[in-house]
């Protein structure tokens, strides 16, 4: 008899607490889906939960956020084209903006950026405005806020200091035209494959390298097929919070100053988790057998210069041209 009760208790106890979700659910005006493609350890991720926590603090409940990791929303594109039309409000972008607005390219162009603080001054400086402007025109997708993306570096079964030790190198790049003409340049054979396939062939020896941030290298565990992680750092860049233009033009004033403002907040929380979780990786991978090898970078800098800004779109070229000139 007992035992009946304490099952009767539980389960009232359970009803109580789903209706108070739905409640709690109900009481939202507007509720916004946020769909990214970072895993649930990824500061991304963290930052975004903070902006939903934010949010609802500082709209006393009334504009809920809904965060789907893992492209379980639907992969970055289909997002994109989701809330231009209407079906997804928010995501987390950068350069794949550039099939609607060319200097959405600026967010990632190798040897562009000298440091961290070189990539704030033009990500939160005139630069970043132009690009913002621009994406909200052609692309109907609002930036919020910025987050860091760590530095790519290229791993090999050995160091590379200098861009003449690349030896025609069989080197794993993504299907991005700017890379592949930058690494030509540099001397190695740049081989463009899906990140899927790149272990396996790391494995059997059909490349002899890859790059990739700290986080993907670590995520894909390639220290078990690659012994070094030369910090050639080629590509620093950084990627936005967004949201649809459609639904920001429906919000009041009031909660346009409510978004920003949470937006803010994760902004510089995200910075202060991934600098944490960069240490963390670095360590980690060290642990494993990886060796960290300094290089040369002004040589990689100075010898890809010119392939990139034959690369990049007419339109920015003199930007990019400024950008080395730093």
């Amino acid at each position: 008899m007992i035992t009946l009760n304490r099952r009767r208790f539980a389960a009232l106890a359970v009803a109580c607490l789903t209706a108070a979700s739905a409640m709690g659910a109900s009481a939202a005006e507007l509720t916004l889906k946020l769909g990214h493609l970072a895993n649930e350890q990824n500061s991304w991720h963290k930052a975004s939960l903070k902006f939903a926590e934010e949010l609802d603090r500082l709209t006393e409940g009334r504009i809920a956020v809904e965060v789907f990791p893992n492209d379980s929303l639907g992969r970055e594109m289909d997002l994109i084209n989701g809330m231009q039309l209407g079906t997804v409000e928010m995501t987390i972008t950068g350069e794949s903006l550039q099939n609607w607005a060319p200097m959405a390219a600026l967010l990632a162009i190798p040897y562009a950026y000298q440091s961290l603080e070189h990539m704030d001054e033009v990500a939160g400086g005139e630069i970043g405005t132009q690009i913002e402007a621009q994406v909200i025109e052609r692309a109907q997708v609002r930036p919020i806020a910025y987050f860091a993306r760590g530095p790519r570096n290229l791993t090999a079964n050995h160091p590379i200091t200098s861009p003449a030790e690349l030896n025609r190198m069989r080197l794993r790049v993504p299907n991005v035209p700017l890379f592949v003409d930058t690494w030509t340049a540099l001397g190695a054979q740049p081989t463009p494959m899906a990140f899927s396939e790149v272990f396996t062939s790391l494995q059997n020896g059909t490349i002899g390298g890859q790059e990739n941030p700290l986080a993907l290298i670590q995520a894909a565990s390639l220290n078990e097929v690659q012994s070094h992680v030369n910090q050639t750092e080629h590509v620093r860049s950084w990627i936005y919070l967004t949201i649809a233009e459609q639904v920001w033009q429906r919000l009041s004033q009031e909660d346009q100053a409510h978004v920003l403002e949470a937006a803010r907040i994760a902004q510089e929380f995200e910075r202060e988790q991934f600098l944490q979780d960069e240490d963390a990786i670095r360590a980690d991978l060290e642990a494993k057998g990886m060796t960290f090898v300094e290089v040369d970078q002004k040589a990689f800098a100075d010898g890809s210069r010119d392939a990139v800004i034959n690369s990049v779109d007419e339109s920015i070229r003199p930007i990019v041209q400024d950008l080395f000139n730093h």
